[in-house]
């Protein structure tokens, strides 16, 4: 279908006749394909990504056999841009696109209900690096908006027991992270540190923690994305795969 874009938008392929709408305040990057990747949502598990921006955890979700999937973002206009992504790729009964602050969510949604949930969430804490100019680079990139403890607490108050939070953030927030999990009732599962290449200090880490589990972490060995040769690894090949196949 035809699909009216505005001047600061363009159609991004993302394979298997996938397009999603991407603009100048909202788009992806390679952290969040990563972090969809790694959720690894399981057949009919009720799903919900936070703070969700342009929607491409949600979109590529819809590549495989779940049940039903929440999208939440506080911006209209992003909420807004994901609507008509859904709409583009016929996918409007598979997402649930929902305009609302992640620290109000009580009466928004359902408590308690959710068998996953994703953030994907602003890195820098306020007053540290040079700070974005637009107000939609600031609420995604540093934590006016959301703090680590803030999207914990979310994810923990509508996960149920059992229920997993994945995330993604950079290596340096690894312990508040952990002692925001703790605290809130999750309990870190899996750690994965991801890498330029091999024997490079990570620059991101890829988080689950589990609602009412007990204590016991396994640190998955690290995702790797370039060989020595500057080509992709094979483990990035194949994450990346329908999307750079569907670019050429």
């Amino acid at each position: 279908m035809e699909m009216k874009l505005n001047e600061t938008e363009k159609l991004e392929p993302l394979g298997k006749s996938m397009r999603i709408i991407v603009s100048q305040a909202h788009t992806f990057g390679t952290d969040a394909i990563l972090l969809a990747d790694f959720s690894n949502p399981k057949k009919k598990e009720t799903l919900c990504d936070l703070g969700t921006g342009c929607g491409i955890i949600p979109l590529l979700w819809c590549k495989k056999e779940t049940g039903d999937i929440t999208a939440v973002d506080i911006q209209p206009a992003a909420c807004d841009q994901l609507e008509r992504s859904l709409s583009l790729n016929g996918l409007k009964d598979r997402v649930n696109v929902v305009n609302a602050d992640l620290r109000s969510l009580k009466g928004v949604l359902n408590f308690g209900s959710f068998d996953l949930v994703t953030m994907n969430p602003p890195y820098k804490p306020v007053g540290t690096g040079i700070e974005s100019e637009s107000e939609a680079d600031k609420i995604a990139r540093h934590e006016t908006m959301c703090t680590v403890d803030d999207a914990v607490k979310a994810a923990a108050s509508l996960l149920r027991f059992g229920g997993r939070f994945c995330m993604c953030h950079r290596p340096e927030r690894l312990c508040d992270i952990i002692c925001s999990m703790r605290e809130n009732k999750l309990e870190v599962k899996r750690l994965r540190f991801v890498c330029q290449q091999e024997g490079k200090p990570p620059w991101l880490v890829l988080v689950e923690g589990k609602r009412g589990a007990k204590s016991h972490v396994t640190v998955e060995k690290n995702l790797i994305m370039q060989n020595a040769d500057n080509t992709d690894s094979e483990e990035i090949e194949r994450i990346f795969f329908d999307y750079r196949k569907s670019k050429g």
